[in-house]
């Protein structure tokens, strides 16, 4: 399960300017422990969050039940559980971490971060798939490391019919993940031999009403 980190606290900050009103409906998918489904919820939006994960599901459980906050919670892959269904306002903190290819996907703790070579294992799918379960006027809000190509996101929601922009930027130190794979990404040409920090960004995309 992914505890929220400084990737989640710049979408958690995204969240509070576009201010959801009371009633707003909000999918956080990919939700982790919850935190942004909860803090949505305190805004009064009426939220639904997934996630893959069994431990995932079970925390955000939790911390819904200990905050008193009500969130509706489903266990899926990304949006397979609200198929058919339409938001004001999806949220996602996919994993973006690029990974060396083991021949297999990832698997453990490491699908909370891993995305395949590229970074893009999930942010492809989301890119494809969210603009249809947005109302008009509906909003998505992404976040995900610049390593991940970010130009790439905002080209397929600009395709899909979005009005898209990065709204947030965030330079941080590299963590644990990371740096375990520094001299990888350095290799494959994703860091710059003397990059030693790592920008996150978080994108805005718009259906037309």
């Amino acid at each position: 399960m992914y505890a929220p980190q400084d990737d989640t606290e710049l979408l958690a900050e995204a969240l509070r300017e576009e201010a959801p009103p009371p009633g707003a409906r909000v999918l956080d998918v990919g939700t982790g422990s919850g935190a942004l489904a909860l803090e949505a919820a305190r805004r009064g939006a009426e939220v639904t969050a997934v996630d893959v994960s069994r431990r995932a599901v079970w925390t955000a459980r939790l911390n819904s039940w200990l905050r008193r906050l009500p969130v509706r919670i489903r266990r899926g892959n990304l949006f397979a559980p609200v198929r058919g269904r339409t938001y004001d306002l999806i949220l996602a903190n996919p994993p973006y971490v690029p990974a060396p290819d083991a021949g297999r996907g990832p698997h453990g703790r490491a699908r909370a971060w891993d995305a395949g070579r590229d970074g893009r294992l999930l942010l492809d799918r989301i890119c494809r798939d969210a603009p249809a379960l947005l109302r008009p006027g509906g909003v998505l809000l992404i976040v995900h490391s610049a390593l991940s190509g970010p130009d790439r996101t905002l080209e397929l929601l600009r395709a899909a019919g979005l009005k898209a922009s990065v709204v947030r930027r965030r330079w941080i130190a590299f963590g644990p993940v990371l740096r375990s794979r520094e001299d990888w990404l350095r290799r494959s040409g994703l860091l710059a031999p003397a990059e030693d920090r790592e920008e996150l960004v978080v994108i805005r995309a718009e259906r037309p009403c």
